[in-house]
This record gives C-alpha cells, structure tokens and sequence, in this order.
C-alpha cells in the first residue's frame, strides 16, 4: 500500500501542479497582469508547488530529511537526468541560447546554500536570507527581460500578440471561461496538499519497512519523482526541436529550488542537516552544475554522447546512495 500512496502521491501532485498553471496564467492574463510578470512570477511558482509542498510536508510531519533530500536531490536529478536523456533521445540544441548570467546566478546560490547548511539547522534567519537571494534574481530577471523585449520591440511589434503569448506561456487559452480558470485553480490548490500527504506518509513507511533513511528516500524517490514534469518537458521539447532554452529553463528551476523552496519551508520550521549531506551529496549537487560550464561559456550543444556521460553520472550517484 505504501507504493501506492506514493505513486498515487505523485499522479496527483503532477495533474494538480499542471491545473493551478493553467488557472494562474489564464486569471492573471485576464486580470492585466503583463504576460512577463506572469511568467517570472506565476509560472515559476506553479511548476514548482509540487517541490513546495512536499517539502513543507515533511518538515510538518518531522521527516525533515525528506525536505532537504528533496531539493538536493532535485537539483542534482534536473541536471544530469533532465538534461541526460533527453539529450541521449534526440540532442538538446542550446548552444544558441545565452544563459551564463542565469548559469553563475545559480552557482552563487548553490555555494551560499552550502555554506548556510554547514550552519544549520536550517532555521528562519536562513530561509529570510535565501529568499531575499531569489527577490534579488527575480528582480534582475526581470529588468534582463524587460530590456530584451525593448531592444526586440521592432519585431515583436510585427507579431500576433496572442500568438507570442502562447510561445511564452505554455497552458495559455485566451478563449478559457471563467468557471473553468476557476475549476483549475481549484484542482491545484486541493490536489496539491493531498499528493504531497500521500507522498510523504508512503515515503516515511517505506524508508522505515526497508530500514533506508529518510534523506536517501528523498534524495532517490522524492526527488526523481518531483523531477518528472521538468523530465517530460524537456524530452518532448527535444523531440519537437523547441529546445533552445532547456538550460536555462534547468537552471532558473535549480535557483527556485534553493532559495525559493527551502527558502519558505525554512520560514515553517527548523530543518535539521543530516552530516550525510556533507559526505557526498552536496557536492554531488555543485559537481553537476560545474559539469554543464563548458556548455554554458562554450556554448556546446548536449549532443548523445554527452547526454550519456550525465546519465551514467547519475546512476553512478544513486548505486553509491542505495549501497
């Protein structure tokens, strides 16, 4: 029964995740609100509310191993797994894409993050200072895109508006209804608790049934399982050759994890900081992100080859946890 909390868990947190995007971005869209403020701020929050809540789950019910485990585990899975199979599937073309601005924003992040654990717990002053880390991002992401879309102004004055919205925002509909941009939000806000309820209750019993600890459950089987949508994403954009920014989409995920997640999951309560994670898995996490440089400042693209190397990484990784 446990397997099946967890993997009904995760069914529910993935559709109820998809449902409050879709709600969000249609009601902000129909509230005003400009579309690039919806998708620095809506979209990112969405598409990462499973993460969230499951993370803020488990430190409500004392598993805070889970919590951690989670979004370390996350950001390791999101750049050798999310980046590795859809690579060794058809190549990920982002060497045309400019993301070293957002790439050493994130190793900032995942050094500051490190060195607030070594003086863990994990306590509210930490969760205040990495979530002013991710206003200060938000900000500067902004002003890049605002400045963007000015110097771009002349070709995007030529182009459908509804059109380049829905290149922006994926869930978009101009033609949804009220009732159902409300449906959808309703969908998400009652799913999203009740996945990560499941989830970390099938999680907890399964760790304790196996005698595996709660931070390797989290690092392996939450965190894989909270990986899925950004793994789906990426692989049919590859397959659909639409995935010029999957890089940067990787690695604005990463930096909401850190300092946006654990950021307010911190602000819940203390987070205990297992010693394990000094061993091997917190550098496992900034090892996987200096491993991706030379694609970032080379502009290489993830050929097979090199989607192979990370995802023979990665299982590496996880037979060293579960040894």
């Amino acid at each position: 029964m446990d397997w099946i909390y967890v993997a009904l868990g995760l069914a529910i947190l993935l559709l109820a995740g998809d449902a409050l995007v879709k709600g969000a971005v249609n009601l902000s869209l129909r509230l005003g609100i400009p579309a690039l403020i919806v998708s620095l701020t809506v979209v990112a929050f969405g598409t990462s509310a499973p993460e969230l809540l499951v993370s803020v789950q488990a430190v409500l019910r004392d598993a805070p191993g889970i919590a951690l485990g989670n979004v370390v585990g996350s950001n390791t899975a999101n750049i050798l797994l999310v980046l590795g199979i859809p690579a060794i599937m058809k190549g990920l073309s982002t060497g045309d894409y400019d993301s070293r601005h957002s790439y050493v924003l994130m190793l900032v992040v995942s050094v500051v993050f490190i060195a607030l654990c070594a003086m863990g717990p994990l306590t509210w002053w930490h969760g205040l200072a990495l979530l002013a880390m991710l206003a200060f991002m938000l900000g500067d992401q902004f002003r890049r895109a605002q400045a963007h879309r000015r110097a771009a102004g002349a070709a995007a004055a030529a182009v459908d508006p509804v059109e380049a919205l829905e290149d922006d925002l994926e869930g978009l509909d101009p033609h949804m209804p009220m009732w159902k941009i409300l449906l959808f939000l309703a969908l998400g806000l009652v799913g999203l608790p009740l996945g990560a309820d499941l989830l970390v209750d099938g999680s907890v019993r399964i760790a304790r049934d196996f005698g595996i600890s709660e931070t390797v459950i989290g690092l392996t089987l939450v965190a894989i399982g909270t990986s899925a949508p950004e793994l789906a994403t990426t692989a049919m954009a590859a397959l659909r050759n639409k995935a010029d920014v999957a890089l940067g989409n990787v690695i604005g995920s990463n930096v909401f994890n850190l300092a946006g997640i654990l950021g307010i999951t911190a602000l819940i309560g203390p987070i205990p900081v297992d010693p394990e994670f000094f061993r091997i898995d917190l550098w496992v996490m900034l090892g996987a992100s200096l491993l991706i440089a030379p694609f970032v400042f080379l502009r290489w693209n993830f050929t097979r080859p090199a989607g192979a190397v990370l995802t023979v990484a990665y299982l590496g990784y996880l037979s060293i946890l579960l040894m």
